[in-house]
C-alpha cells in the first residue's frame, strides 16, 4: 500500500480527482420528475434529519429562524475543516466550520455558511453539536431521558416535534 501526503495545496486537487463526474459526462438518464421534493431517503437509508432550535436564529432582518435540515455527514465534511485555517488557528472553530457544512436549511436559509451558525447563541449551538453527534454516530435523534419530579424515564425525539405529535 502507497502513502500520499496530503497538504492544504493538494487537498482541493486530490478531492476534484476522486469525485464523482459531473451529470454533463455521466450517461444521459431519464429526465427527473419537474418540482420534485428533496430526497431524504437513499436506497432505504434515512440522510436528512429535522430539527427545531431551542432559541432559534436571529438573522439581519430580525427574523428568528428555529426549523432546519441537517444531513448526514461524509468523510469529506469531517476532513476539510482540518485543513481550514480559522481551525488551525483555533481548533474550537472545528464544530462552526462542520455544522456549516451538514446543516442544509435553517428556516428560510438555504444557504448555511460559517457566518450564519457563528451568530447562533450558543444553546443552538450546543444543541447541534449534540444532534450531528447523535445522528451521524447512532443513526437516530431520540434520546432515553429522565423526569426530575417523578424520575420516570422515557424517550423524547430531539428533532424538534411538538408535544403530542407522533
Amino acid at each position: 500500500m502507497r502513502r500520499r501526503t496530503v497538504t492544504a495545496g493538494n487537498l482541493e486537487e486530490l478531492l476534484q480527482a476522486t469525485a464523482p463526474a459531473p451529470a454533463s459526462e455521466q450517461p444521459a438518464a431519464d429526465p427527473p420528475a419537474a418540482a420534485a421534493p428533496p430526497r431524504r431517503e437513499e436506497h432505504g437509508l434515512r440522510t436528512e434529519f429535522e430539527f427545531e432550535l431551542p432559541r432559534g436564529y436571529v438573522d439581519d432582518d430580525g427574523t428568528v429562524h428555529r426549523h432546519g435540515t441537517m444531513r448526514l455527514a461524509t468523510a469529506r465534511d469531517e476532513l476539510r475543516p482540518q485543513i481550514d485555517l480559522r481551525v488551525k488557528e483555533n481548533p474550537a472553530y472545528l464544530s462552526v466550520v462542520l455544522l456549516s457544512q451538514v446543516i442544509t436549511r435553517l428556516g428560510g436559509i438555504t444557504d448555511v455558511h460559517a457566518g450564519v451558525v457563528e451568530r447562533m447563541y450558543a444553546t443552538d449551538v450546543a444543541f447541534l453539536q449534540d444532534f450531528y453527534r447523535r445522528v451521524n454516530s447512532e443513526g437516530h435523534t431520540r434520546a432515553a431521558v429522565t423526569c426530575p419530579h417523578c424520575e420516570g424515564a422515557f424517550e423524547v425525539d430531539l428533532s424538534g416535534g411538538r408535544l403530542g405529535e407522533s
